[in-house]
């Protein structure tokens, strides 16, 4: 278990057990309801992207979870049973790279019973592989990570030496099976690949699928971030705007993470998430569970709750639900509106680890 999760204690003394959940709304401290689940379902991936797995630091010797530690197919169902009985309506399956996890259609299929909008992030390399399968098991959508379209940038920023083309196949297969529309998320640093924003804008106007320009952010402590190295949301809406004029779209709910824009022409949508510029932390509504089953109540958290041991300890369900509400009840985070050039050097859980 990585350093710094806390253990969830069990006992069998109604006493000593966290305050029953009454079945009420759940909120937190500020009074944010939980309702957006990330699962984790491996922290490897098969890219090593420097602003989220710098190959310095993921390098051949980089001790990842042995297979023991990793929650099984069964716990991350049981688990996931659970966060919908405390109000969760969407769950994301995340990595890592998700689809480096065998079989993961088999647990797509454990999970589309439970009523929810289930989706998933991918780099998108295997995704032409997986589409199909991933659809007919119930996943609703996908999202592909996709930083530029130029492919020696984008060879540079996977450094894998990994095409383009392949990643543009997996998304044109996973339209065809019917996960559309496709998001496609670009994290924009300056100087990296800020220079293709138009083109990213332009290659995806009309086709039905929305590209989001997401600032570059301090996640983790490995990524060498620095604020000057931010482009900010407002100034990629400005770029866009001036050649193909956008306006503003209302959120499809409370606590969506991108800010969306349409174009005025009837060509679509971008989206644009402003984690560093425009802090949205007092609509969030999101709990992070990593691959060895800790909870992660900020993408920027410092420290996880260990839930493994209550699945593996014996723990009841009605024990696991009370123990997650008491989790989130106390919750208190709002990283990115306290953010300083002293909090952006804490170091803080990988991106890798719990998702983006």
């Amino acid at each position: 278990m990585p350093e710094k999760v806390i253990p969830i204690r069990h006992a069998a003394s109604a006493a000593q057990r966290a305050p029953r959940y009454d079945g009420g709304p759940l909120k937190d401290a500020f009074g944010r309801r939980l309702r957006d689940l990330r699962i984790s379902v491996t922290d490897r991936c098969n890219f090593r992207c420097v602003y989220c797995m710098p190959r310095e630091v993921f390098g051949a010797e980089y001790p990842f979870l042995p297979h023991r530690e990793i929650l099984t197919f069964e716990e991350i169902a049981r688990l996931a049973r659970i966060f919908v009985g405390l109000g969760v309506k969407k769950i994301r399956l995340t990595g890592g790279e998700p689809l480096v996890r065998k079989d993961l259609p088999a647990l797509v299929a454990m999970l589309a019973p439970l009523g929810v909008d289930l989706t998933l992030t991918t780099n998108g390399s295997t995704l032409a592989r997986h589409a199909r399968a991933l659809k007919e098991a119930g996943l609703a959508r996908v999202t592909v990570s996709l930083d530029s379209l130029e492919d020696t940038t984008f060879r540079a920023i996977n450094d894998a030496d990994f095409p383009v083309a392949t990643v543009l196949e997996g998304i044109h297969a996973a339209a065809a099976a019917g996960l559309a529309p496709v998001k496609i998320n670009m994290v924009v640093k300056r100087g990296m690949n800020d220079h293709q924003v138009l083109d990213m804008a332009r290659h995806w106007r009309g086709t039905g699928h929305i590209v989001r320009f997401i600032e570059f952010m301090d996640v983790g402590s490995t990524n060498g971030w620095r604020m000057d190295d931010v482009v900010p949301s407002a100034e990629i809406v400005r770029r866009i705007s001036a050649v193909w004029p956008l306006e503003p779209v209302d959120p499809d709910y409370q606590g969506e993470v991108a800010e969306r824009w349409r174009y005025r022409d009837g060509a679509g949508e971008i989206g644009v998430i402003s984690s560093v510029t425009q802090a949205f932390c007092r609509d969030c509504t999101r709990l992070r569970l990593s691959t060895d089953g800790a909870l992660y109540t900020c993408l920027f958290a410092e420290r996880g709750h260990d839930l493994k041991s209550l699945l593996r300890g014996g723990a009841s369900d009605d024990d696991i639900r009370d123990a997650i509400a008491a989790v989130w009840r106390t919750r208190e985070d709002r990283y990115s509106e306290i953010r300083t050039a002293e909090t952006a050097k804490l170091r803080k859980v990988e991106m890798s680890y719990i998702g983006g």
